[in-house]
């Protein structure tokens, strides 16, 4: 069966979608503002650096729960952290991924 597009169109196409392995980091990246858990730590996080205490207190989380979301996300890239002694203060390092949600926000 022939196609309906044409062949210019086609061949733009097969420029357009990303290698795999930017697939992958996508598909990645994606897959963790797709929890609401993370969408909450990275919404408080936008607000103020903090420590696991203050964000499960603040959050009514498990101090568990957060440490995990963390590392998640810290893997990820999006977040790091500053130590202060013992206690370790975690920030938003990439602004690009909150206009990534502020983005999402304004789709729905």
């Amino acid at each position: 069966m022939d196609l309906s597009i044409n062949k210019e169109t086609q061949n733009l196409i097969k420029e357009y979608i990303p290698e795999r392995n930017t697939l992958m980091a996508l598909s990645s990246f994606f897959s963790v503002l797709g929890d609401s858990t993370r969408i909450k730590l990275l919404s408080a996080l936008s607000i103020s650096p903090m420590c696991v205490t203050d964000i499960a207190k603040t959050l009514n989380m498990n101090q568990t729960t957060v440490s995990h979301q963390l590392k998640t996300m810290r893997d990820m890239g999006m977040i790091d952290f500053d130590r202060k002694g013992k206690v370790l203060v975690y920030f938003i390092k990439e602004n690009r991924v909150l206009d990534v949600l502020l983005k999402a926000v304004e789709m729905i």
